[in-house]
């Protein structure tokens, strides 16, 4: 194809801008409206209601459709009864044991064989009189029926499971639940009943002492599904079928209450003491069907205390009488029975510390301090229920206490039962306690980590916190094992941090440092390590406060682990990012955060996978951001000439860098004169030196772009060019595509354009340096453009000529559209030159073939519809910018309309009208100033309504 002869024609119209009429405003526009209207008038349909939106029929309708929606009244009562028992579920949550269950079976655990002694897992269901039990009219057949299962029962033998393991034991209890439930279904009440009693009687077995807490659990399930059959089944007699008369149900609650009687007589024929004990205890809620009387119940609960007393092992006992407590708190509030049985316990207390005694010269089957473990749960639940809402039952067991001989272990439960308000005042006494105490199997350690753990939440008076915590920390210090005192004083250090100066907090440090270095101790606990300093930092009011402390620092000298050393740095700074102030200005903590950061770029290596870099990235920027001195520029810009430096394994960070010294390149404009000129080379070049060390392609090109538009701002000629020419030498380094934060790859074709007429938009302004010709600039991107490879049919190449060509157009303009103040652009540099007017028509032409070139290859590929809508482009442009009353140009226009012609099916049914519509448009603005030009437009017209 011949070279076209291009002429750019004059601009003969003004351009006019229509704005919007501003008006001032005091809410946000897109602020909701609300209108608030006081009518006198009570007529329901008043304006009020109006303005409402709900008129009184509408009201009603939809009251009435809320009060037929079952789930709208669930939803109501629900809300309703949240808000009533919040405060009183939170209280009486202690209260119920199921809370403590599945830490108890965590808790407690062997590695131990354990047996199982059961004569119901030995057959199936349909064995052993198993067989289901039909309904019987008559009463004897029912007894007689039940006769034969005993019978039945008596003669199938024990089988006894040894060198089971703890899973398959607790499979075993889990067997042996479903095998209970299954038979009280089944009408075989004699059989779950003896599943129960065998379990009961298992509870005796303590030969794996460690076990016995969980194995404790895992039986009284069983036992609390017996009582609930049989009280369910006692409840559905007593109630009686739907609609029956008053003497009817009054003989059915007759018969109820006969056959809890009959229930009871049962259970009080059983021989062994243990069992007929556990059996009464489980099926206690069912005496509310005898009486009503609270204190009848109370005497029960009385008696079987005393009943107690018979069952001689310290550990089965205390865990009986855990039992009784479980299921006399829901039947009364009286706590004089658990008084009566703590009373019971104390006097068998010595008779524990005889075994632990026994246990200390035989280590090998339990530990004394193991031992006096397995106490905890059940004292820790009946302590619980003894003083809920009783601050005098929590006294008097405090005074109970300190008659005690070897009182640690009761100490230790008042201290994890009893509320954080109560110790908070009896503080200081406790603390003489504790020191008071030499309890064989409990360590001090032991008792200040809950004392700790209660006055962290909640503290004494003011005036006792410093005496305190110096006696507390002067019985701390006189611990020798470095694993006690590390335990201690990770439950203490919140205390510290939340009550007490920064001093006491830097003191405690210090002491850290030294007593966790000596034998090299910290190895060995970098878990409580780090535990601590994030418990002072989430409890102690300013971060940047605890930075700069002299002990700060040298603690995390203890974190010789380089990944524990990261994840440790990683919290601060995550801390720092989310409660620090805005603004840093102390050099003292800028110092402290670079430390911490170095500490994670030196951790970044080539194995270092992205997500931690990024990361990593984060926490860096985050304090580099709010890093500021003020009006002190020089300092801020060499902070961050310091940072490039210390974090050169990380590109998000020199990204973060650059932008920070553009901004402070804008900050610097306000000031006046030639140091302020000076200063703004000097960011424009830290910006300029920084980019080249980012990996990323795509974001140096931004960056150049960016800071070149900074260095035409601010009338830095010579650095806008390097930027620019640094940023167009790297279009053929950008990849066609990357990969997303998804994985998925993203062609960057999109990108490259809209960066490119970016690129074109900043280089209206730009003026030609005299060393490097004409538009040089210009020339450059497109010599790189067409040495680039774009994908196959791509349409990237010819919206960036098309837009070369707006470009080129805006340069022919004796005066450009904007500049920038102080800045001589082409138009004034040029003076509209003829000369200059002729290189820009010759770029004009390469342009226009460049496009032809693209359009003839997309018609060889069959690409119509493509190659339609670059046509319709090209000729909006030839229409505006070329001088059509040159007939080649003319004539070139005419083939480009009847090329997107050709192709009208395939393009939207609005396109070729409103292409119509446009250049009629322009015909119009031109007719006035130009009419042979207008002439010109109005022959083509003519042609394009013709095809």
């Amino acid at each position: 194809m011949a070279t076209l002869e291009w002429s750019c024609a004059p601009r003969c119209y003004q351009v006019v801008k229509n704005h919007l009429h501003r008006k001032v405003t005091e809410e946000h526009p897109l602020k909701q409206q609300t209108v608030n209207v006081t009518v006198a008038d009570k007529n329901p349909l008043s304006l009020a209601l109006a303005l409402e939106g709900t008129d009184p029929l509408s009201k009603f309708a939809r009251q009435e459709q809320e009060l037929n929606d079952p789930l709208t009244q669930m939803a109501n009562e629900f809300t309703l009864k949240s808000k009533r028992g919040h405060t009183s579920e939170l209280e009486d949550n202690a209260l119920n044991w199921s809370t403590r269950r599945l830490g108890i079976l965590n808790r407690f655990t062997t590695n131990e064989k354990l047996s199982l002694s059961t004569s119901f897992l030995c057959t199936s269901s349909t064995e052993s009189g198993g067989e289901n039990f039909k309904a019987q009219t008559v009463v004897a057949d029912k007894v007689k029926y039940r006769l034969e299962q005993l019978d039945n029962f008596d003669a199938c033998s024990m089988r006894h499971m040894m060198d089971l393991t703890q899973q398959e034991y607790i499979q075993r209890f889990d067997q042996l639940k479903q095998e209970l439930i299954q038979s009280w279904h089944n009408d075989q009440r004699v059989k779950a009943l003896k599943i129960a009693i065998q379990c009961a009687k298992m509870l005796s077995d303590t030969r794996v002492l460690q076990f016995y807490p969980s194995q404790y659990v895992l039986i009284t399930d069983i036992l609390d599904v017996f009582g609930k059959l049989v009280y369910e089944r006692l409840r559905a007699k007593a109630a009686g079928a739907p609609g029956a008369s008053a003497v009817v149900l009054q003989r059915e609650r007759e018969a109820a209450r006969d056959t809890c009687q009959n229930w009871f007589y049962k259970v009080a024929s059983i021989r062994e003491l243990l069992p007929r004990l556990y059996l009464e205890m489980a099926i206690f809620k069912c005496y509310g069907f005898l009486t009503t009387s609270e204190q009848e119940m109370e005497q029960s609960l009385l008696r079987l205390t005393s009943q107690l007393r018979g069952i001689a092992d310290p550990l089965v006992s205390s865990y009986a009488r855990c039992y009784l407590v479980r299921v006399g708190v829901p039947v009364t509030s009286s706590k004089v029975y658990i008084r009566d049985n703590f009373t019971d316990f104390f006097t068998i207390y010595p008779q524990i510390f005889r075994l632990v005694a026994r246990y200390n010269l035989h280590p090998e089957i339990i530990t004394s301090s193991a031992y006096l473990q397995l106490y905890a749960p059940a004292l820790d639940f009946m302590l619980q229920c003894l003083m809920h809402k009783s601050e005098v039952s929590a006294q008097e067991m405090l005074n109970d206490c300190k008659q005690l001989k070897n009182n640690g272990a009761v100490l230790l439960s008042i201290l994890n039962s009893s509320k954080g308000e109560f110790i908070a005042a009896h503080a200081l006494e406790f603390l003489e306690l504790i020191n008071n105490c030499n309890t064989p199997g409990i360590s001090k350690s032991q008792l200040l980590r809950p004392l700790g753990s209660c006055v962290s939440s909640c503290a004494p008076l003011q005036e006792q916190r410093v005496p305190f915590l110096n006696a507390a920390f002067q019985t701390i210090n006189t611990l020798t094992d470095p694993n006690e005192y590390i335990n201690c004083v990770e439950t203490w250090a919140p205390f510290v941090a939340q009550y007490f100066t920064i001093h006491e907090v830097n003191r405690l440090l210090g002491e850290l440092n030294s007593r966790m270095c000596l034998g090299k101790a910290y190895e060995k606990h970098y878990g409580q390590l780090q535990s601590i300093l994030t418990r002072i930092m989430q409890n102690y009011r300013s971060i940047e406060l605890l930075l700069i402390q002299p002990h700060f620092l040298p603690y995390l000298d203890l974190f010789h682990k380089e990944s524990v050393r990261v994840e440790m740095c990683k919290s601060i700074l995550s801390h720092y990012r989310q409660n620090s102030e805005e603004r840093t200005y102390d050099a003292v903590v800028t110092n402290a955060l670079m430390y911490l950061g170095k500490i994670l770029n030196d951790s970044v290596n080539a194995l270092t996978v992205e997500d931690e870099r990024r990361q990593i990235s984060q926490l860096i920027n985050g304090f580099i951001n709010k890093v500021h001195f003020g009006k002190d520029l020089e300092q801020q810009l060499s902070f961050y000439v310091e940072a490039r430096g210390t974090f050169s394994n990380l590109d998000a960070v020199y990204v973060t860098l650059v932008y920070a010294a553009c901004k402070l390149t804008m900050r610097s404009s306000n000031r006046q004169g030639v140091k302020s000129l000076g200063f703004v080379k000097a960011c424009i070049a830290y910006c300029f030196i920084t980019i080249p060390s980012i990996s990323s392609v795509q974001q140096k090109m931004d960056l150049y772009l960016l800071c070149g538009q900074l260095a035409l701002r601010h009338l830095c000629l010579g650095q806008a060019d390097a930027c620019f020419e640094a940023a167009l030498q790297l279009v053929n380094e950008l990849p066609a595509a990357t990969v997303d934060f998804e994985g998925k790859p993203r062609c960057l074709e999109r990108y490259l354009v809209a960066y490119l007429c970016n690129m074109l938009a900043t280089l209206i302004v730009v003026p030609d340096s005299p060393e490097q010709g004409v538009l040089y600039f210009l020339r450059l991107l497109l010599d790189i453009v067409g040495r680039r490879s774009f994908k196959t049919y791509s349409t990237a190449p010819a919206i960036i000529y098309l837009h070369v060509l707006d470009m080129l157009y805006v340069q022919s303009l004796e005066r450009f559209p904007y500049h920038i103040d102080g800045v001589v652009s082409n138009d004034a540099l040029y003076g509209h030159d003829p000369k200059f007017l002729v290189e820009v028509n010759n770029l004009c032409a390469q342009v226009v073939d460049s496009i032809l070139m693209q359009l003839k290859s997309l018609g060889a590929a069959h690409q119509q519809r493509t190659q339609a809508q670059l046509a319709m482009e090209l000729f909006m442009r030839i229409v505006r910018y070329a001088d059509l009353e040159r007939e080649p140009l003319c004539q070139l226009a005419v083939k480009l309309w009847l090329l997107a012609n050709k192709a009208q099916a395939q393009l939207d049914s609005e396109t070729i009208p409103q292409m119509l519509c446009s250049v009629e448009h322009f015909y119009k603005l031109v007719k006035d100033s130009s009419p042979s030009r207008a002439q010109t437009i109005a022959k083509l017209l003519i042609r394009m309504r013709d095809s």
